[in-house]
């Protein structure tokens, strides 16, 4: 890690814009081609407000802010249940804050107890991520 990591310390929160063309690439990339992740129609036709992001998309930037927060350390578990769905307008993004805390620091890991929102409602639950200390990158 860039800094040493202490139990308690507060991460500065992350936001990242989540657009429609984020979604097109997402699927490209992953092979989801669900329909409710591009079409309002279908999306709205199953119940959901609109096009929402993949769970896992949303997953991806978490690890990116623990990246961004650890200096790359190695990742050791990531994990997350999907409670919530990042609905995307056509237009402009939807906004995704990933903040937490460091909750501890032991036997060469840092375990972190992170909460993800999007326009303020909590969209993952129980999101914590481990890495190992000494996977240090200068």
């Amino acid at each position: 890690m860039t800094t040493s990591m202490n139990a308690g310390d507060a991460l500065e929160p992350r936001t990242f814009t989540v657009t429609r063309a984020d979604l097109v690439a997402y699927a490209e990339a992953s092979g989801d081609h669900n329909p409710i992740h591009q079409d309002e129609d279908v999306a709205r036709s199953v119940g959901l407000p609109g096009v929402i992001a993949h769970g896992m998309y949303t997953l991806a930037l978490v690890g990116r802010a623990v990246a961004e927060w650890t200096g790359g350390a190695e990742v050791v578990d990531l994990g997350a249940k999907f409670t919530s769905p990042v609905v995307v307008p056509a237009e402009g993004g939807a906004e995704v804050v990933v903040g937490g805390t460091v909750k501890s620091v032991a036997d060469g890991l840092v375990t972190l107890a992170l909460e993800v929102t999007c326009g303020g409602q909590k969209v993952l639950g129980m999101p914590k991520a481990v890495v190992r200390e000494a996977a240090v990158r200068a």
